[in-house]
């Protein structure tokens, strides 16, 4: 044995042997393997909301999340909300936050501070997040090249609530194959040039349908979707969407709950594959979701 090879053996003798933990971080990853093969440039549209969005610990998980996602070749697209930041400065203005069905009233006091929050303050601080991590994320909303065009929710009943009328995927596509990661927030605008509030939810699931994505996630501040609201054990894993309706019409999907089952049903009915609801509160959701065999949270599919 020469000096050289006998120094190795000295060196590897000395090194403390494998932890528990470093155990699970090589099984893991091993897990992760088949899923990040199956994944590689395919489309998965994420809405980002909730506390994902509040706590701190939670942003930086997700925000890591999405960029590792990017890294590996998964073509990411991220819609957000902003909902508790909106309440925030409505507060500041002395305007009181109204719902209706799970969607907000927006007058056009209201919608000028929608624009402003979503469009300005929430999507850079969104971008920052990624591009610090090593991705490169660019910010849109709705308007920008003509992303989506909205059209007046039920005739006006929310006031400036829009509903997508049209989605134009152009601008989209560019950047996902040289690898950028597009963050979109929801304000569009009507074929009149009227700036509109869409639920975020709902396009996020427009586009995952018109990207032809893989899959679609919701982040949320619930479990999943439960067959009981009070009860967190009585989550639903996997439905089908025909299940999925009947929930909605049987009034055990709700409130805020609704518009989220409602843009899964009509993306799966568009052609993508699974839409999935899972909990943001979970620090590293997302990759729980995509590349582990248990998965967390509710996978809602067109059949089986």
């Amino acid at each position: 044995m020469d000096k050289k090879d006998q120094q190795s053996k000295t060196t590897r003798s000395l090194k403390k042997p494998f932890s528990e933990k470093d155990s699970i971080r090589v099984s893991v990853l091993s897990e992760a393997l088949p899923y990040i093969q199956r994944f590689a440039n395919k489309r998965i549209v994420i809405k980002y909301g909730g506390s994902a969005m509040v706590d701190k610990t939670l942003q930086h998980a997700a925000l890591r999340d999405v960029a590792l996602l990017a890294s590996v070749g998964v073509q990411i697209v991220v819609v957000h909300g902003g909902g508790p930041e909106i309440n925030q400065w409505l507060g500041k203005l002395g305007i009181k936050p109204i719902f209706l069905d799970g969607l907000r009233i927006t007058d056009a006091e209201t919608m000028d501070v929608v624009e402003m929050v979503l469009a300005g303050r929430v999507n850079k601080q969104i971008v920052s997040g990624i591009n610090t991590h090593g991705s490169l994320a660019v910010g849109l909303c709705g308007i920008d090249g003509g992303l989506i065009e909205a059209r007046t929710y039920r005739g006006g009943t929310h006031g400036l609530v829009g509903e997508v009328s049209k989605v134009n995927t152009k601008i989209l596509s560019p950047l996902l194959k040289e690898g950028y990661v597009p963050v979109i927030s929801s304000v569009s605008n009507s074929s009149n040039g009227r700036s509109h509030n869409i639920n975020a939810d709902t396009v996020a699931g427009e586009l995952a349908a018109a990207l032809g994505a893989e899959k679609l996630i919701l982040l949320t501040d619930t479990p999943g979707i439960l067959r009981d609201e009070n009860d967190p054990s009585s989550l639903i894993e996997k439905i089908r969407l025909s299940e999925a309706r009947e929930l909605i019409d049987k009034g055990i999907v709700k409130a805020g709950m609704r518009p989220k089952v409602e843009c899964c049903i009509r993306s799966l009915a568009q052609g993508v594959n699974a839409a999935h609801i899972i909990d943001g509160r979970t620090p590293h959701a997302l990759l729980l979701e995509v590349f582990t065999d248990a998965g967390i949270g509710t996978m809602v599919v067109g059949r089986g």
